[in-house]
Order: C-alpha cells, then structure tokens, then sequence
C-alpha cells in the first residue's frame, strides 16, 4: 500500500514536471485593487460623499441643536431644582425625559438614514469601479484581479491605474 502511494505521488510529480514548461511559458499576470483607496481618493467616491453630506447636514444641525437645547433645560433644571415645588420639579423633569426620548428617536432614525444612503452611493460607486477593473484587466491582459487580500507585492497594484480611468470617466 505504501508502496503505491509512492509510486503514485512519484507519477503525479513526473507529469507535473512535464507541464511545467508549458506553464512558464505563458504569462499568467495578476493584479490588485485597493478598494478603500478608491473609496477615499476616486472622483466619484468624494463627489457622492459631498451628496450625502449636502443631503444630511440640515437634519445634523438640527440634532445637534436640539441636543443642545436638552442640555440647557436639564441644566436650568438642576439650578432650578432647589427652589421648585415637587410637582413643578415632577413636570419638568418628566418633559425633559420625553424630550430626550424624543431626540434619541430622532437621532436613531438620522443615523438610520444616513447609513442606508451611505450604503447606496458606495454601492454605485463599486459597480463603477468594478466595471472600470475589467476594462482595465481586458485592455492589459491580466488573468486575475483581486481586491481583498492579505499580502500584495505593490509591483501587482493596478488602483491608480483605476483610479485615473473612474476619474478620466467621470468628467
């Protein structure tokens, strides 16, 4: 049985050294994207984070004036406190806490929002990008372009070529 194996292994190793020439000769070249790069450097990818941040800064000041605005009456209130009746100091504090509740809502739905049309504009911008990856692979001969990847000889990183098509498609 061990022998067999040997053997076997042994005829695997003769018919792979016998292709071996045939794989050098044929170029079998890689590339690699960096998608994060493209995100913060592509034309595309600033002008859809411009978008969103035209999109979304109305409804931000406004949190943040509100956030604002609970702060103060919660601190009027601890001033206040001292001197109120029970009651008034009751009616206060259960208005600042529907306020708060109120402007946790408000928040959560913000970041809500912001997030899916954050994921929307992203999501158009790597359908560009990954059609401008095959242009660019199909036009310059590469057999595989990766985007994730634990190690990458930089001399295989095509980003900047891509970088430079999304942008020279953008104009």
């Amino acid at each position: 049985m061990k022998n067999l194996s040997i053997r076997l292994c042994a005829g695997v190793f003769v018919a792979l050294m016998a292709f071996a020439p045939l794989v050098q000769a044929q170029e079998f070249r890689i590339g690699f994207v960096n998608t994060d790069r493209i995100f913060k450097e592509a034309a595309t990818a600033k002008a859809a984070q411009s978008k969103l941040e035209q999109e979304f800064s109305k409804r931000e000041k406004e949190l943040i004036d509100m956030g604002a605005s609970i702060k103060a009456i919660a601190d009027k209130l601890e001033r206040d406190a001292p001197t109120l009746s029970e009651s008034q100091r009751l009616t206060r504090q259960k208005q600042l806490v529907e306020q708060d509740r109120d402007f946790q809502r408000k928040r959560r739905e913000f970041q809500e929002d912001l997030n899916s049309r954050k994921n929307e504009e992203l999501q158009m911008v790597l359908e560009r990008a990954n059609r401008v990856v095959k242009q660019v692979a199909e036009a310059e001969k590469y057999d595989l372009v990766l985007q994730d990847a634990v190690y990458i000889n930089p001399k295989h990183d095509i980003t900047d070529k891509v970088i430079k098509a999304l942008n020279a498609g953008a104009k």
